[in-house]
């Protein structure tokens, strides 16, 4: 499970909380020192990119306000890319998605994200859904934020069966009743979708900057597109 400054601390937790009692989980960064999330939690990698090991069942990516300048380092990318060429499973939560892409992750495939980042997502070659999971061969993705535990459900059942993802979530209690039934842009209409849109613009315009930038240099959909499988 990559981390990095600035990630948002639900798209790591929902997914590490279904994960922690089934499978061992290495949170990886460039060197052990604490990250600080987009909340101001601050978090400890377990080990570093050189140390993580070389074979993994599963690459794990979250989204973030910050998601942007680590989609722009190229050292971050060459990780992603080389232990995403072995991984069983390519996943992430949220804008994670878009980070995937832009290693080259995505190209051909279908894939979800935060509906701020939709349009971005094409621009990396994959096909966005408006779905809370999708599942393209072996890329897992979940939509924003709170997918992420629906997110770490389905994973858990494509690994160790629909029993150990059932009892898991009924160990959780997840049984979600929002208080309010605007979840989507589609049900929360144009006006509060506007707010929303407004206060997240930064962080969208800066993927979409780094994008361009990143397909110009080989990147993205560029990387990705000799490497579909």
């Amino acid at each position: 499970m990559l981390l990095y400054p600035g990630l948002t601390l639900l798209d790591l937790l929902s997914p590490h909380t279904v994960f922690s009692d089934a499978m061992d989980i290495h949170l990886v960064w460039k060197n052990r020192d604490p990250i600080v999330t987009d909340s101001g939690i601050t978090l400890h990698p377990t080990t570093s990119f050189a140390d993580c090991p070389a074979n993994i069942d599963i690459l794990f990516v979250p989204g973030g306000r910050d998601q942007a300048s680590t989609a722009a380092d190229e050292e971050v990318l060459a990780f992603l890319e080389e232990r995403g060429s072995r991984a069983r499973y390519v996943t992430s939560v949220c804008g994670g998605s878009l980070i995937l892409g832009a290693a080259g992750l995505l190209q051909g495939y279908r894939a979800a994200t935060h509906w701020t980042g939709r349009d971005v997502l094409p621009l990396l070659g994959a096909e966005n859904v408006n779905e809370r999971v999708v599942i393209d061969r072996n890329r897992i993705t979940g939509g924003g934020v709170t997918a992420g535990l629906d997110f770490g459900l389905v994973v858990l059942a494509e690994m160790l069966g629909e029993d150990i993802a059932k009892i898991t979530q009924l160990a959780m209690e997840y049984d979600p009743r929002p208080p309010f039934d605007v979840g989507s842009p589609e049900k929360a209409g144009p006006a509060l979708t506007q707010i929303v849109r407004a206060a997240t613009a930064k962080t969208n315009d800066d993927m979409l900057r780094v994008v361009h930038e990143l397909n110009a240099k080989g990147w993205g959909r560029v990387r990705g597109a000799s490497a579909v499988r």
